[in-house]
């Protein structure tokens, strides 16, 4: 292709298109002759509009190869089986929340957890860009709390809280409150649209030996589907797409509840244990995180909800390295992500200084939108005084 007469955008995107239809269309074993058409039908329909839109096709295995290519995830061996749903035509925030809801019932599929991926328009339309602010679509609301009031809930949700707040949404202040959808499109205001009741799976936490576990009242959802990165394929940005895989139980167990800056609940696991907490050599923080990361698997496995231990995904990730070289593609990694938070060093992912962040395409890539919404509605709440915003000042 003679790209001289285009600008250095189009030049570069075109550039990106060729590498990722030549390598798409050789996966899917389509003709070098059908390649050489599709490609020349890209180039006239970027000097005539700018941009170009894929197929539905083309978009499905897009989603899949940025999947496989992800360098944070352990859970690639599945990339293949990612249910891709092509949600382009949506155009009102009503349309998008329906197509949000339609995604959580179809992951969720009874507790059989689906992979799944949403995608909405690319960000080439200008002045109606899509934007989902929710980091997932299934979250737990967090309250900082003040001098009367003790913080309850998800820290990590401190802000985005605090945005659904100002947009009209009204939780109970309670830990597991289920934060709404935010949309906006275009230069519109952001929209809540709250979850309906019954559509998202929680799971109660018990224990398998310790009934007095039910006790602290934990429970999580049943899966997470990422909201806040965007989807490049070839050159074209898809800043909405939504897409889950299943859990591993160190997420919920290690993070959600082990950190001490989210829920922070190992030393009340250690005070049902029976721990003592008053020296670090009788080792209850690994205790506790122990019981309760067998707690959340023997929950998701009673509630028949999809959930994998850290062993058996360190397990699968060799797997598909394996299966990666005999396609003769390198596995992008990076390792500081893929060893899992709970002894680590007994997986086989521990060893592998090989592991590199190949920075390949298509990719997901994150957005700061969320963050920027966070900081403009906070300093909204400032100027009016919102009580909301305050508590987050002092926290």
């Amino acid at each position: 292709m003679n790209h001289t007469a285009l600008q250095p955008d189009t030049r570069e995107v075109i550039r990106q298109a060729e590498s990722f239809i030549t390598a798409c269309y050789r996966e899917l074993e389509i003709t070098e002759d059908e390649r050489d058409r599709r490609l020349a039908d890209i180039r006239e329909e970027m000097q005539r509009t700018g941009t170009y839109k894929h197929s539905g096709e083309e978009l499905a295995h897009g989603a899949r190869m940025a999947w496989r290519h992800n360098s944070r995830c352990i859970g690639r061996l599945f990339w293949h089986s990612l249910d891709v749903i092509d949600a382009r035509g949506a155009e009102t925030a009503e349309e998008v929340a329906a197509a949000l809801l339609h995604h959580m019932k179809q992951a969720n599929n009874g507790g059989r957890i689906r992979p799944v991926i949403t995608v909405f328009r690319s960000d080439e339309e200008q002045g109606r860009a899509l934007r989902i602010w929710n980091h997932q679509l299934i979250r737990y609301a967090g309250y900082p709390g003040n001098g009367e009031h003790p913080r309850t809930g998800d820290p990590a949700s401190d802000e985005f809280t605090a945005v659904c707040l100002k947009l009209g949404w009204q939780g109970t202040g309670g830990d597991f409150d289920l934060l709404p959808l935010v949309i906006s499109i275009g230069a519109e205001e952001p929209r809540c649209f709250p979850i309906p009741p019954g559509l998202v799976q929680e799971v109660p936490l018990s224990h398998p030996e310790i009934p007095q576990f039910t006790e602290l009242g934990l429970r999580w959802y049943s899966v997470p589907i990422v909201s806040d990165m965007c989807l490049e394929i070839g050159g074209i940005r898809y800043p909405a797409a939504p897409f889950n895989g299943w859990y591993m139980e160190t997420e919920i167990g290690s993070r959600n509840f082990g950190d001490t800056d989210r829920y922070n609940r190992l030393p009340a696991v250690a005070d049902l244990l029976g721990l003592d907490r008053s020296t670090n050599t009788s080792l209850w923080k690994d205790r506790a995180l122990l019981e309760l990361n067998r707690a959340v698997l023997y929950s998701f496995k009673q509630a028949g909800v999809s959930i994998v231990d850290h062993h058996t995904a360190a397990d699968q990730f060799i797997r598909f390295q394996e299966q990666e070289k005999q396609q003769g593609r390198e596995v992008s990694g990076k390792w500081g992500w893929l060893i899992p938070p709970m002894s680590p060093s007994s997986t086989p992912i521990w060893n592998d200084n090989k592991l590199r962040d190949l920075q390949l395409s298509p990719r997901f890539v994150y957005r700061k939108q969320q963050a920027e919404l966070g900081q403009r509605a906070a300093a909204e709440a400032e100027a009016e005084g919102c009580p909301f915003h305050q508590s987050m000042k002092s926290d």
